[in-house]
C-alpha cells in the first residue's frame, strides 16, 4: 500500500493510456480489415452481367462489393420541409443548441450539443436503366453522404436576468441551429456492402454480416481507399505515441520499485549491522561468573535482561528476546510487550 501511494500518478497515467491504446488497436485492426477487404472487393455495374457475377459465389451472395447507380425511390419520395422542390429517400432533421459554457479551469468556451434528431427514410433502389438493386437498412450505413438542404441559426437575445443566471450557472445560450440533410432522389452514389439475390430473383445490397460496414457515399472506391489508408496511418502514429507513454510510465514504475527495494535492502543491512554492534557491546558490558539463577533460561549464558508483559517474568536475555515473540518460556502466557529489566 505504501509503494502504491508512491506510484499512484504513474498508475493512473498507465491505466488511462492503456485504455486509449486498446481502443486505438481495436480501431486499427478494424480499419486494416476494411481496407484489405475493400481492395479485393469487385466493382460491378448494374446491368445484365450482374446475375452472372452473383452465380460465381456461394448462396448467391457477394460478401463485399462496390456498386454505383442512381437513387430512385420505391414509391413516394420524401419532400423537404424547407424546399418543396427537393425530394429524397433519406431525411435527417437535427436541432443543435449552441452555448458558451464555463470549463473547470474557469474559461468560457463555445460548445454545441444535439438536443433533437429525427431520421426518415423510404425504400429505394440504385438504378441503371431497366436494372436496379434495392438498398436495405440504409440508416445503418457507417458512411452516409447527404446534401445539406437547409441550415439555419436563430440567435438568442438574452436579457439582464439571463446574463446573471448564465454567470452563476456557467452556461449562456447563444442560439439554436436547425439543419436538414437529405439523400436526394436522382443522386449518383456508390454503395459498398453485401450483395445478394433472393429466391424471387430480386437483388439487394445490405450491411455485411461479418462486421464490415455499409457505405452509401458520393466518393469513388479509390477515394475511400485513400481515406482508410490515411486513417490507418494516423492510428499507427497514435499507437506509437501512446505506446511510448505506456513504456515510459512502466519504466518509471519499475525504476521506483527497484529504487525502493534497494533502499529497503540498505536499511535491512544497516539494521543487521546495528544489531551485531549492539550484541557485541552487550557482550563486553555483561558481568561474568553469574549464578545459575541470574542466567537466561533459554541460552544459560547471558544474564536475565528482559521483563515480559503481562506475566512479569524476567527470564531471558536481550539476544534471546529477538527470537521469542509468542509465549513466555516460564508460564507460556502470551507476550504482549517487553521492556528492559535492571536487576541489582
Amino acid at each position: 500500500m505504501e509503494f502504491f501511494s508512491e506510484i499512484i500518478g504513474e498508475t493512473v497515467i498507465l491505466g488511462i493510456d492503456s485504455l486509449i491504446l486498446g481502443f486505438c488497436l481495436k480501431q486499427l485492426s478494424k480499419c486494416k480489415h476494411i481496407l484489405n477487404t475493400l481492395q479485393t472487393a469487385p466493382v460491378l455495374d448494374i446491368d445484365a452481367t450482374l446475375n452472372k457475377e452473383i452465380n460465381k459465389y456461394p448462396n448467391n451472395t457477394i460478401p463485399f462489393v462496390v456498386i454505383r447507380g442512381l437513387v430512385k425511390p420505391l414509391g413516394n419520395p420524401i419532400t423537404s420541409n424547407y424546399n418543396n422542390s427537393v425530394t429524397g429517400v433519406i431525411q435527417r432533421l437535427t436541432i443543435k443548441e449552441h452555448v458558451i459554457a464555463r470549463t473547470s479551469a474557469g474559461f468560457w468556451s463555445d460548445q454545441t450539443r444535439t438536443i433533437h434528431e429525427v431520421c426518415n427514410s423510404t425504400p429505394f433502389v440504385l438504378n441503371n436503366g431497366k436494372y436496379s438493386i434495392e438498398v436495405v437498412d440504409a440508416l445503418a450505413a457507417e458512411l452516409l453522404d447527404m446534401d445539406v438542404i437547409s441550415d439555419k441559426f436563430e440567435p438568442m437575445s438574452p436579457g439582464v436576468i439571463d446574463h446573471v443566471w448564465g454567470f452563476f450557472s456557467g452556461v449562456r445560450q447563444r442560439g439554436l441551429q436547425t439543419m436538414e440533410e437529405m439523400l436526394r432522389d436522382g443522386s449518383y452514389i456508390t454503395a459498398i456492402g453485401e450483395l445478394s439475390r433472393s429466391n424471387t430473383g430480386a437483388l439487394k445490397i445490405q450491411p455485411p454480416k461479418d462486421g464490415l460496414p455499409l457505405y452509401l457515399t458520393t466518393a469513388t472506391k479509390s477515394s475511400i481507399l485513400k481515406r482508410l489508408a490515411s486513417s490507418r496511418d494516423f492510428l499507427r502514429v497514435l499507437l506509437v505515441v501512446f505506446g511510448s507513454v505506456a513504456a515510459a510510465a512502466s519504466c518509471r514504475i519499475v525504476y521506483k520499485y527497484l529504487k525502493r527495494r534497494r533502499r529497503r535492502e540498505l536499511e535491512e543491512n544497516m539494521k543487521r549491522q546495528l544489531a551485531v554492534g549492539r550484541r557485541e557491546r552487550r557482550a563486553h558490558a555483561r558481568e561474568k561468573n553469574l549464578s545459575e539463577v541470574q542466567l537466561c533460561v533459554v541460552c544459560a549464558e547471558n544474564p536475565k535482561e528482559i521483563i515480559l508483559m503481562p506475566c512479569g517474568h524476567v527470564c531471558i536475555c536481550e539476544d534471546c528476546s529477538d527470537h521469542i515473540t509468542d509465549n513466555c518460556p516460564i508460564c507460556r502466557e502470551k507476550i504482549d510487550s517487553r521492556a528492559p529489566a535492571f536487576i541489582t
